[in-house]
């Protein structure tokens, strides 16, 4: 036979069940479960520790008395990441980042590689759907193009698995909450900042088929108009992710090497996707016997150990230490208490080092 507060536990466990559902955060306090159920103080402090024991709740001193977003009889707390590569670049610093955030709320992360591909993404997709975990966070593939995945999507929303964009979105979903890197400020930001130093005829170079890619150029394109200096599509360069694949497996520069050829006469300054782009552009103008910044400029966005290994130390955009795994971790576990998150932009500030320049007015490049 059931102690009361077993029978207080069953009916606490369907309470936060329903709490999930709907957006509740908190449970009653302990004199108000005591007065809706009619049972002693004693009877509810131990029932709320057989609670807490099963990561359902977490009471704060002061505060109250949380639900975690675990549901009751249920030994899946795990939280799915995709992303396109666990190892290379920037990743490892924000999987560490999400991993150490959940842990602190009794919830796994489990990591699936995606390789930019749709159709591994799809894959993991259809298994996840069968084996549904807690939640899904999820950097999308190729985002700028349209998804053929979008049913399976569809299908895990209806299902009822919380689900998150992480550092990019897909247009066609835009119901489902993202977080990212405020990209657009950020082109803007570079361009002024190069503008400010003297700099006039700017280039560009951008990723096409990636929703981050296309937002900095527009961020780059605007503040440029903005300044009276329209962009000049002979000084805009594109790749795409088999450009990309082939730069960080092989470390084939082609695509870079055309851009110098095509792309930078009469430029003094570039802006580039992000510091791995502009750590082997950098490497590239040295192969051609340039100097940075005497010769040209280079400022990036994500600053990472790239702009510090390069041979000239690179300008790049920066947030806060471990700002976008926490704040992302944090985002999913509202999704999963049943909270509806805001999408969010990460601020970002830009970090000076040695890769740029003042431009006399007088200055004329004269190379390329």
């Amino acid at each position: 036979m059931s102690t009361k507060y077993q029978l207080l536990a069953d009916q606490l466990r369907d309470f936060i069940r329903v709490s999930l559902n709907n957006g509740t955060e908190k449970l009653p306090t302990e004199m108000e479960l005591c007065a809706k159920y009619r049972i002693s103080r004693q009877t509810v402090r131990k029932t709320l520790s057989l609670l807490e024991q099963e990561n359902l709740i977490l009471r704060r001193q002061g505060s109250g008395i949380y639900l975690t977003g675990i549901l009751p009889d249920s030994s899946n707390s795990t939280i799915g990441l995709l992303v396109p590569n666990e190892q290379e670049y920037t990743y490892p610093t924000l999987i560490s980042d999400i991993k150490s955030r959940l842990s602190l709320n009794h919830f796994k992360c489990q990591v699936f590689v995606t390789g930019n591909r749709v159709d591994r993404e799809r894959q993991i997709l259809e298994q996840l759907l069968e084996r549904p975990l807690r939640g899904l966070m999820i950097e999308g593939c190729k985002s700028a193009l349209p998804n053929p995945n979008q049913d399976i999507y569809d299908k895990l929303k209806k299902s009822g698995v919380p689900l998150l964009f992480l550092e990019n979105y897909y247009p066609a979903m835009a119901d489902i909450p993202y977080i990212k890197d405020d990209n657009l400020y950020g082109g803007q930001l570079l361009v002024k900042y190069l503008l400010s130093r003297g700099h006039k005829q700017i280039a560009g170079l951008f990723r096409r088929d990636d929703q981050k890619g296309l937002e900095r150029y527009y961020g780059f394109a605007a503040a440029m108009r903005d300044a009276g200096r329209p962009v000049s599509e002979d000084r805009i360069g594109w790749f795409d992710s088999e450009d990309y694949d082939l730069l960080e497996k092989k470390q084939n520069t082609d695509f870079l090497s055309l851009f110098l050829q095509k792309r930078l006469a009469g430029c003094t300054a570039v802006v580039c996707y992000n510091d791995e782009i502009a750590y082997y552009l950098v490497r590239e103008l040295q192969y051609k016997g340039l100097h940075i910044p005497k010769d040209i400029s280079i400022v990036s966005f994500e600053q990472s150990y790239l702009s510090e290994l390069s041979t000239v130390r690179i300008t790049s955009l920066a947030h806060k230490p471990h700002e976008l795994g926490q704040a992302a971790a944090e985002m999913i576990l509202q999704k999963c208490k049943g909270i509806s998150p805001s999408y969010q932009e990460i601020p970002c500030q830009l970090v000076k080092k040695e890769s740029d320049c003042d431009i006399p007015a007088e200055y004329s490049p004269a190379f390329f």
